[in-house]
């Protein structure tokens, strides 16, 4: 089979490329080489390449700066996959989109997991991207696969983000810098590598649609701080605030857990809980470093 993966040089790309290279012919486009936001150039880069499968693991992720740069925001996360389910049409080729817990968050009062019919209601500019792309992409193409995750992180991240959460916490907390963390956002943090692995299980499936796919249980982010910090046996100067407090220009959900009951109904084992997937992405990466120095 030969596959295309967009956003190869991200977390989540990376992962993808370490997952397929090997059993199948993969090329991978990171931002220099393919930048969704030049909608003339993906027609021409992807329509002179062939392809079974084209993964779109790239997005204007920036939660913030999606505010302010609102038409970036919808020709990277909205129009650009709408031309690429336009191309997969054309070529009769499957499309796997990655989209995220930050299409829901509008019912400020929601303290059970979403499943793929509840109604979305974003509050900020980045998920209201996202959710119009999902809308334009499986208007296009039959053969999709649309994924919504949330909070990924990684070996090897080269994300345009700077580094994921866990990386942020641990380099700071090294430095000696005091920590407010919101205690008041609920999600599931999510290991690329697991993502990965579930995404290849689920495309074998043949069952095309919208799923829901991160780590089992949840947490806020203070939570998962506090974990990282118990794991790595680092002392931080740790403190759990609100959103109200940490002010962030765009507004997060209370509450975006998923439900991953969809994805498990075809028969396929729910992911590992996150508690868990942090210890194995804390030993790699204690490994990583080791065989560096």
């Amino acid at each position: 089979m030969k596959i295309v993966i967009i956003g190869a040089g991200g977390r989540l790309g990376a992962a993808l490329m370490r997952e397929y290279q090997g059993e199948h012919d993969v090329a991978g486009f990171n931002h220099a080489q393919l930048d969704l936001s030049n909608l003339d150039k993906i027609r021409e880069k992807l329509g002179e390449t062939d392809f079974d499968l084209l993964i779109n693991a790239a997005a204007f992720t920036n939660v913030d700066l999606c505010e302010t740069q609102s038409d970036q925001a919808f020709r990277v996360n909205a129009e650009a996959p709408g031309v690429l389910a336009e191309i997969c049409g054309e070529k009769n080729a499957k499309l796997i989109h990655f989209s995220t817990d930050y299409v829901f968050g509008l019912d400020q009062k929601r303290r059970s997991p979403y499943a793929e019919d509840d109604p979305p209601g974003p509050v900020n500019v980045y998920g209201t991207s996202k959710l119009a792309g999902e809308y334009l992409l499986r208007s296009c193409c039959s053969k999709q696969f649309v994924i919504r995750t949330c909070g990924l992180y990684g070996v090897g991240d080269r994300g345009g983000k700077g580094g994921n959460f866990v990386e942020t916490m641990l380099r700071l907390a090294q430095a000696g810098r005091p920590l407010r963390v919101v205690a008041d956002q609920v999600c599931t943090p999510t290991y690329t590598s697991d993502l990965a692995n579930a995404v290849v299980e689920l495309i074998a499936t043949k069952h095309y649609g919208l799923y829901h796919l991160t780590n089992a249980n949840a947490c806020s982010w203070y939570e998962f701080a506090r974990a990282i910090f118990e794991l790595e046996r680092v002392q931080a100067d740790l403190t759990a605030i609100t959103s109200a407090e940490y002010a962030a220009p765009a507004r997060r959900p209370v509450y975006s857990v998923l439900s991953t009951g969809l994805y498990e109904s075809l028969g396929l084992a729910p992911l590992r809980p996150w508690p868990e997937a942090l210890a194995v992405y804390l030993h790699e990466r204690q490994q990583k470093v080791a065989r560096i120095t």
